[in-house]
């Protein structure tokens, strides 16, 4: 499970280095991916193979269902540590989440969001309705 929040930033040659705290339960091969919200989605190999499965039960031919699984998994790739601790980012998703230095890597349970500081501070700073999670069950 991932919790808490890091703020770090990618060095000239867009790599990253992933808090300790996350290492553990990524492992030393995981897949780093589109998110929504203009952030990035990190999962472990073995929890984006869940995603996967579920995703492989949609419908083949309902074009609205392919069109989002077209996009998540055409951006995945697989992220491996270089012998520093560090990843490379690839240029298109960090221009996707807005990413030029620092960012925050934030655990939210079965995966982690990797988002451009700026974006992360505005999003963290909206309110936030706790009792929605008391509506389903929490």
């Amino acid at each position: 499970m991932f919790i808490g929040t890091y703020r770090h930033s990618i060095d000239e040659k867009n790599r990253m280095r992933v808090p300790p705290k996350f290492k553990v339960s990524l492992g030393s091969t995981f897949i780093i991916t589109k998110g929504t919200g203009k952030n990035l989605y990190a999962f472990s190999k073995e929890q984006f193979d869940v995603l996967y499965n579920k995703l492989t039960n949609l419908p083949l031919f309902d074009e609205e269902a392919q069109k989002p699984i077209r996009k998540f998994l055409s951006s995945a790739f697989e992220a491996e540590e270089d012998g520093q601790g560090r990843i490379l980012l690839p240029k298109e998703l960090l221009s996707y989440a807005g990413i030029n230095k620092n960012l925050v890597s934030v655990g939210v349970g079965s995966r982690i969001e990797i988002w451009a500081e700026e974006v992360w501070e505005n999003n963290s700073n909206e309110e936030v309705d706790f009792n929605i999670l008391g509506k389903l069950g929490v």
